[in-house]
């Protein structure tokens, strides 16, 4: 990272974000969203069980549309596919929290760096003319690490002085990394909040993650989060569980995982040749670890030359039907489920666009560490006001 940039500190003095309780949980929030994708930040308030309401979404992509229609309560009327062309004028006022991840290709290594040089670079203009337009009480930006060290520090001075200068806003950012929130994969990206009045604000410290990623497997079954007689896992960070099992029900409550074992199909499974290549660790063309089985997973990658990234890069292995050993890669349900979505997430688009929005998505759980560390609920409206 660049020497001059200095991030917001972590707040390691404080009360555990993991114990941090809402100070108004009633009031409901106004949400809205810019470059939605599979709507990241409204699923962290689904399993928060938080009263928020959809003020605007978009995206671009086709398929995203498809998969956040089937998950959120949204009218077609407040949905732009075209960020340059959606005005927020008529919203001023009226959003409690702006959330966005422009592309960050643009930025990232396996995009060129390219930067502003490259059109996906400019689009975080757009959200901040959203933000300035509709004056949001809080935003949320949300971008690849890479941001701190382009162009010398020079790109992420640009973003942050555009932030603060031309929307007007109190802003505070660091790197999270979403193996030290709960979710057994190495993924390190940048997190900008700003606040329209001024705020005092630290990030939420990191806790030890409680999972590994066999933990969030299909067809892995056993383990101290395994339920024998319900087929299923119930994986939670908090001590006690919420889960009625006399009743032969296992409901997701609070900040609760629920994970149905089931068999993985045979496509997921590499061929005898594939795998021995894949163990001897690649070739120049094809680079890759000879590792499988990992405790924390790698960071999942988002769709490239029609190639499947997002699990690709992560192999575990497994005893399938009748005995037969076999190497595998996640398969998309798997890739959700590290990303924070739990399988009540409703699949309605091709496993290839789900690898596609499981990479490009923000992990739902550091979502709910910084919703739980501000304390959302306090911008938040009576509900019906």
């Amino acid at each position: 990272m660049n020497k001059n940039i200095q991030e917001t500190p972590l707040d390691d003095e404080g009360l555990n974000w993991s114990l941090r309780q809402f100070e108004s949980p009633d009031k409901t929030i106004r949400l809205a969203t810019t470059f939605s994708g599979i709507g990241a930040i409204e699923y962290a308030f689904k399993r928060l069980g938080l009263n928020y309401k959809i003020v605007f979404a978009g995206d671009i992509n086709d398929n995203c549309k498809a998969s956040y229609f089937a998950n959120y309560d949204i009218s077609p009327k407040i949905w732009h596919s075209d960020i340059h062309q959606f005005n927020a004028k008529p919203y001023r006022n009226q959003v409690d929290l702006l959330v966005g991840g422009a592309p960050c290709q643009a930025f990232s290594i396996v995009g060129n760096r390219k930067g502003f040089e490259d059109t996906r670079g400019t689009l975080f203009r757009e959200f901040a003319r959203i933000i300035r337009e509709c004056k949001p009480k809080v935003f949320l930006f949300e971008n690849v690490q890479g941001l701190y060290n382009h162009d010398d520090g020079q790109t992420w001075e640009v973003i942050s002085n555009t932030f603060k200068d031309y929307c007007g806003y109190h802003i505070y950012f660091r790197r999270l990394n979403s193996k030290n929130y709960g979710i057994p994969q190495h993924r390190e990206r940048l997190y900008c909040i700003g606040f329209r009045r001024q705020t005092k604000f630290q990030f939420p410290a990191p806790i030890e993650c409680p999972y590994i990623m066999y933990d969030f497997m299909e067809d892995y079954r056993g383990g101290n989060y395994y339920i024998k007689k319900y087929d299923c896992k119930v994986l939670t960070p908090r001590s006690e569980r919420k889960t009625d099992l006399a009743s032969g029900k296992v409901k997701p409550e609070y900040n609760e995982f629920v994970f149905k074992c089931a068999d993985v199909d045979d496509k997921y499974y590499l061929s005898e040749s594939v795998a021995n290549y894949v163990l001897a660790g690649g070739s120049k063309n094809f680079k890759t670890s000879t590792k499988t089985d990992l405790r924390i997973a790698r960071p999942l990658l988002q769709s490239m030359h029609k190639m499947h990234r997002a699990g690709v890069d992560n192999y575990v292995s497994y005893t399938k039907k009748k005995g037969i050993n076999g190497l595998r890669r996640l398969t998309p349900k798997e890739c959700l489920r590290l990303m924070g979505f739990t399988d009540e997430f409703n699949e309605v688009v091709s496993n290839t666009a789900l690898y596609m929005q499981a990479g490009n998505s923000i992990v739902v759980d550091v979502l709910i560490a910084i919703l739980k560390q501000v304390d959302i609920t306090k911008y938040g409206i009576d509900y019906g006001e």
